[in-house]
């Protein structure tokens, strides 16, 4: 939630001869809501400038629809690595007026084992043209294409204030793997917050844990490799709009996805490598919100966490499973928001209204007992 997409695009809008046409700019995404968020940002960026066709291309996506969008003349297309190979091989996406490549998220691309393919696209395109290349991490590979493919290029490292980090409370819990869905249960139960994110290593685990999570009455959907592109998007819109509070994912959710209202974030697994913890987290906290991450670690994954704790450049504060008494806490506390929310939204119905009424007037004669027994 830095900016980042605006660090590029709002140049790229200003900068382009014209809004159709052949292609003038490409941004290369590793993942497909990466890509589909980056051509949003875009078109919310060029909102003055109604003519400007911009194209997000990529796997699970209908491919003529897009070669006839390309055939009629887009500015600028943002695409995944192999559904850009397939226009270029087909020689549906134009070369001849490219002057502008972006590699957004390059270390996520290169952890994903798309650099091959990433340097196949480089070789395709003009030689004239600007290149610009964004990553969280610059591990060896990443820095070796940027010597190779970038023209003496600027260096620029943004190292976030103190005060941003630590935005992020992160704590962990340390937890026997088959204690660990009770664990998960319990924090669901204690928290307050309305939107969740749960991270698991596989695939495989999402669905156990969101089954779990459904038989205790959570509003739960799963986001992993398997699921289609456009169940994706529609899950994605309803976390967003609050028809589902929690969501399990693999970490191909990790990158590039922002909604507001996620205020905590569950490493129910230990992530691979500490770019994924970071990248897992930051899903919270989003453009200088406060928020949440909470990491279960087994007794004998406790070694990692140190160097967690070096890579956050933050202490990850051990925490205990909530006691039956904060979860009765929390509980009464929702139960007094959601009367509270009732009493001011009143119901819509006016027959309604007079067939409850009728109904409690009947039982407090029956029974002789007041309105506020019956309410209790």
């Amino acid at each position: 939630g830095t900016g980042k997409t605006a660090a590029f695009a709002l140049p790229i809008i200003e900068r382009l001869q014209k809004p159709g046409g052949p292609p003038q700019v490409l941004v290369l995404a590793p993942t497909r809501e990466l890509a589909i968020q980056v051509a949003e940002s875009f078109k919310s960026y060029a909102i003055d400038k109604p003519l400007l066709k911009i194209l997000s291309v990529y796997g699970g996506s209908d491919f003529r629809s897009q070669i006839n969008s390309l055939k009629r003349g887009v500015a600028i297309v943002v695409g995944t690595p192999g559904r850009v190979m397939d226009h270029l091989r087909q020689g549906t996406i134009d070369k001849s007026e490219l002057n502008c490549l972006v590699l957004d998220e390059a270390d996520e691309m290169l952890r994903m084992g798309f650099i091959d393919d990433v340097e196949w696209i480089l070789e395709q395109l003009p030689k004239e043209r600007q290149m610009v290349l964004f990553s969280a991490t610059m591990p060896s590979e990443i820095r070796r294409i940027s010597k190779q493919y970038l023209n003496n290029p600027a260096e620029i490292t943004i190292k976030p204030p103190k005060k941003n980090t630590s935005l992020i409370k992160q704590k962990h819990i340390v937890v026997q793997n088959s204690h660990k869905i009770n664990a998960l249960k319990r924090i669901l139960e204690a928290i307050t917050e309305e939107g969740v994110i749960i991270f698991t290593r596989t695939k495989a685990i999402t669905i156990i844990v969101a089954e779990r999570l459904e038989a205790y009455g959570h509003n739960v959907a799963v986001l992993n490799g398997d699921v289609p592109q456009n169940q994706r998007e529609r899950t994605i819109e309803r976390l967003r709009k609050g028809t589902i509070d929690i969501l399990v994912a693999t970490d191909v959710a990790a990158r590039g996805l922002d909604v507001d209202r996620i205020g905590l974030v569950i490493n129910y697994d230990m992530p691979f490598d500490k770019e994924a913890y970071i990248h897992r987290i930051g899903r919270t906290g989003r453009a200088g919100r406060t928020g949440e991450a909470i990491l279960f670690a087994s007794p004998r994954e406790r070694s990692f966490i140190n160097n967690l704790e070096r890579a956050v450049g933050q202490p990850i504060e051990k925490m205990d499973i909530p006691s039956n008494e904060m979860i009765n806490k929390t509980r009464i506390s929702k139960l007094q928001k959601n009367l509270i929310k009732a009493l001011d939204r009143g119901r819509e119905h006016e027959e309604e209204i007079m067939l409850i009424n009728q109904v409690i007037q009947k039982i407090s004669e029956e029974l002789k007992v007041e309105g506020d027994q019956i309410a209790l």
